[in-house]
C-alpha cells in the first residue's frame, strides 16, 4: 500500500491536475491524504467534488504551516512507502513506477529524483531542478543544513522512518532538509534517480521554495537546525 501525503493551501487553481496526475498511478487500495492549511478559496470543494471519498481530507483548525501539515499529512498515512506531494505540480507517468522499483531492488529507505523546472504556463525554464538549484546531494549533514539539496516533492520513503523523523522539531527550516539529516544521522539508504519525474512548477505562488530570506534570518534558521540535530535522541 503507497500513501501520497500533500499539504494544501489556496490551490484550487492547480490541485485537481496535480491529483488526476497522482490518482491515475495509483491502486485503488492506496491512499491519498491531503491537509489542508484553511485554504480561503475553493480548494476543498473542488477536491471533494472531483474525488468524493478517493481523497481523505483534513482539515487544519487554524493555520500552522507547510512543515506542520506534512507532519500532520504523514502521521495520518498507513501506507508501507509515503511519497510526499507538492500541490501545484504534475507528475510525470512514470514516477511511481521507477521510484517503487528503486524500492525494491536497491532496499532503499528514501528515494529522491530529478524533475523538470516550468513556469505557471508549464513552459520550461530548465530541464534539472538539481542543476537550476545547484544541488548537491553527497554534500554530507554539514553542506546539507547551509544549504538544503532534498526536495520534498520528489522524495518518498518508507514507513519506518516514520518514528524516526516525527516530530519535527518545531524549530527547523524545511521538513524535508530535517528527513535527509535523520537519514543521514541514522544511516538510512538514500538512493537518487537521476530522471526527472515531476513538472515543478514555479510560478511565484507556491507555498514552499519561492521566498527569499535575509543573511540573518538563513543563519538564525540555521543554528536552530543545528540546535536539532544535537539535539536528537531517537
Amino acid at each position: 500500500m503507497l500513501s501520497v501525503c500533500m499539504a494544501t493551501y489556496n490551490g484550487e487553481r492547480f490541485v485537481i491536475r496535480q491529483l488526476d496526475s497522482v490518482l491515475k498511478q495509483l491502486a485503488r487500495e492506496d491512499e491519498v491524504i491531503v491537509v489542508d492549511d484553511g485554504s480561503t478559496d475553493n480548494t476543498l470543494h473542488v477536491i471533494k467534488e472531483h474525488y468524493g471519498d478517493r481523497v481523505k481530507v483534513y482539515v487544519n483548525a487554524s493555520n500552522i504551516g507547510a512543515i506542520k501539515s506534512f507532519e500532520k499529512a504523514i502521521s495520518l498515512a498507513k501506507g508501507d512507502i509515503l511519497f510526499l506531494c507538492d500541490q501545484d505540480d504534475i507528475w510525470e507517468d512514470n514516477k511511481v513506477k521507477n521510484v517503487i522499483t528503486v524500492f525494491e531492488e536497491q532496499q532503499a529507505d528514501l528515494v529522491l529524483h530529478d524533475a523538470y523546472v516550468v513556469d505557471g504556463k508549464l513552459q520550461m525554464i530548465n530541464p534539472s531542478w538539481n542543476d537550476y538549484n545547484h544541488n548537491n546531494i553527497n554534500q554530507g549533514i554539514f553542506g546539507n543544513i547551509l544549504k538544503n539539496s532534498y526536495t520534498g516533492a520528489f522524495m518518498a520513503f518508507k514507513k519506518e522512518l516514520v518514528p524516526l523523523i516525527l516530530p519535527f522539531p518545531d524549530k527547523i527550516e524545511m521538513h524535508d532538509q530535517w528527513i535527509a539529516l535523520v537519514c543521514m544521522l541514522k544511516k538510512k539508504k538514500t538512493v537518487f534517480l537521476e530522471q526527472q519525474l515531476v513538472k515543478y512548477v514555479r510560478h511565484g505562488g507556491n507555498v514552499t521554495g519561492m521566498k527569499r530570506r535575509s543573511i540573518v534570518t538563513q543563519l538564525k534558521g540555521r543554528m536552530r537546525t543545528i540546535s536539532a540535530i544535537i539535539n536528537y535522541k531517537r
